[in-house]
């Protein structure tokens, strides 16, 4: 009779090494990596858009902006996630592979990972003591979801189809108008 198969789990120190030299990105979720898919156009125009809106509200701070490369370290799941955008501003998360005290983290949706976004990347993002945002940003029309977090700790949903979004990290009131998020890919400016 044959056995089935056992899917050994992968150290967490053994994922971070071999994500250096790997030329396909992983996540990492309870001991396992999973391959990540390539985007298009737009969800790279709309994170470029989203990075450089960011980058421009933090120079000259502690605050530091980063797209798709960045790993997030999940403690609380046993996750390592690639987000699209994070703004972490936090002096002490300082780690070169991935940071773990973000403020805001943006996912572009897309076919292929939306589910996930929605509800395991929610799921495992709110547990993050310091993340204040967590958006979920369409790719063909302009719809910005943000889960943000209350002084009391909860979160509040709201949805942006027009107008501006407006974030407070590290001290510092950052934004951008859904025209400057979405230039050059749905009406934008």
């Amino acid at each position: 009779m044959s056995t089935p198969a056992q899917c050994l789990p992968l150290a967490v120190d053994d994922y971070l090494r071999g994500e250096q030299d790997s030329p396909i990105r992983h996540e990492y979720v309870a001991g396992q990596a999973f391959a990540m898919a390539g985007a298009d156009e737009a969800h790279n125009r709309i994170s470029l858009n989203m990075a450089f809106h960011l980058r421009a509200g933090t120079r000259g701070t502690p605050c530091a902006v980063f797209i798709s490369d960045m790993k997030v370290r999940v403690t609380a799941h046993e996750a390592f996630y690639y987000p699209d955008v994070l703004l972490s501003c936090e002096p002490g998360d300082r780690k070169a592979l991935y940071k773990a005290d973000p403020c805001l983290i943006a996912e572009v949706l897309s076919p292929s990972t939306e589910a996930i976004d929605r509800r395991e990347k929610l799921i495992a993002y709110r547990t993050l003591p310091s993340l204040r945002y967590y958006l979920l940003v369409a790719q063909d029309r302009r719809w910005v979801e943000v889960y943000q977090r209350d002084a009391d700790g909860g979160w509040r949903h709201t949805v942006h189809e027009d107008g501006a979004l407006s974030f407070d990290c590290g001290g510092l009131t950052l934004g951008m108008t859904l025209a400057e998020l979405y230039e050059d890919v749905i009406g934008g400016a």
